[in-house]
């Protein structure tokens, strides 16, 4: 993040940045339970939380496989 002549907290960063990943994951837990819910309560499938869940999890894992060979 480039600004020029401010100074941004670091503490700031960390928190915006542990708080966009709690909520990645709690958005990914609840469509996989949402999804879960519809297949086995309701006996159907929602294609579409199927979609929004497996590129949550996708990209949540994308990430940790690229920081780990970056950092």
């Amino acid at each position: 993040m480039n600004i020029p002549n401010q100074v941004i907290d670091e503490r700031f960063l960390r928190h915006r940045q542990r708080s966009t990943s709690l909520a990645g994951v709690v958005g990914g837990v609840l469509a996989i339970s949402l999804f879960a819910y519809r297949c086995f309560i309701d006996h159907e499938w929602s294609w579409d939380l199927l979609a929004v869940s497996l590129t949550i999890v996708g990209v949540k894992v994308a990430v940790m496989i690229w920081s780990h060979f970056t950092d």
